[in-house]
């Protein structure tokens, strides 16, 4: 149950590390994409990984993107460590955490599907009665599904910073209207079709971003989809409207450091053993329910 917090190679050209993946420069046409153990909570990189994280993530969105390639074409090209170019050929520790990706210009804004009423959108909605600008029907309580999904598009904000909810007006000056509606109708399908699917499996996807880029003009599919990093995944035989519902991801983490005297800023707090090995059991509980696959290191 090793944990991998940072990936370093000689030779290997790392040209971003965020909150959870580490992204490296492979040639003119590809990159490669880890996805390390690092956990982030309140826009902080927690100083404890959490083991096999990383794998859990890789694993479903590989999964899901080959079942939406038939919706959209992705940026996936391999995960087979062996088919992987010098310096990473064969590097045991990028079995089942890493992906090798066909280069892309990422949209400058994040494609938010909603098909129930929580987090941001459900602060907005108590105070404006909309989210993004999308009236919603009154005297809606926390988690309800809406009657149809939303596209609410946000712009992308720096590190420890936080997006921001926009209007298809705003997101159509920034990425152009043919460009937002294609993406938009995208990402709408998608959600419907494995939010349909995981339905079957027990699982609700009541929210989840998406990332899309243009490689020669078309636009694609890339990032991470569909995990629960990038969405809320809640258990069917647990929802309840009108409350927070509990969720196949780092709701233990959340919770634990609510009862703390912590600011909220970097440098995150240690973690406890019982808190990292829950928080583990849950992202695996998500994959194997989701994949109907047994987990293995």
């Amino acid at each position: 149950m090793a944990a991998l917090l940072n990936y370093e190679i000689p030779g290997g050209k790392k040209i971003s590390s965020g909150k959870v993946r580490e992204i490296f420069d492979v040639d003119d046409n590809h990159l490669l994409m880890v996805t390390t153990d690092r956990l982030s909570a309140f826009d902080v990189v927690m100083p404890d990984p959490i083991p096999d994280k990383g794998a859990v993530l890789n694993r479903i969105s590989l999964w899901w993107f080959d079942k939406m390639n038939a919706v959209m074409k992705n940026h996936v090209v391999s995960s087979d460590i062996d088919e992987y170019p010098a310096p990473f050929k064969g590097d045991i520790r990028l079995k089942d955490r890493s992906m090798l990706v066909i280069k892309a210009k990422p949209l400058t804004i994040e494609c938010i599907v909603r098909g129930y009423i929580s987090g941001s959108g459900w602060k907005e909605y108590q105070e404006k009665g909309s989210i993004s600008g999308i009236k919603l029907p009154a005297a809606l309580k926390e988690s309800d599904k809406l009657t149809e999904p939303i596209f609410t598009p946000s712009t992308k904000a720096e590190m420890g910073q936080h997006d921001e909810n926009v209007s298809e007006e705003v997101a159509k000056d920034l990425v152009g209207s043919v460009v937002f509606n294609k993406v938009k109708d995208a990402a709408l399908k998608i959600y419907r079709t494995a939010a349909d699917e995981a339905l079957k499996k027990g699982i609700i996807i009541a929210d989840t971003k998406f990332e899309f880029g243009i490689r020669n003009g078309e636009i694609i599919l890339i990032d991470e989809v569909l995990t629960p990093d990038s969405s809320r995944f809640w258990p069917l035989d647990k929802y309840v409207p009108g409350k927070a519902q509990p969720s196949f991801d780092k709701q233990f983490v959340r919770d634990y450091l609510e009862t703390l005297d912590w600011g909220k800023k970097a440098p995150g707090p240690k973690l406890p053993e019982e808190i990292i090995l829950k928080t583990r059991e849950k992202y695996i509980e998500a994959y194997e329910k989701l994949t109907e696959l047994t987990f293995s290191s």
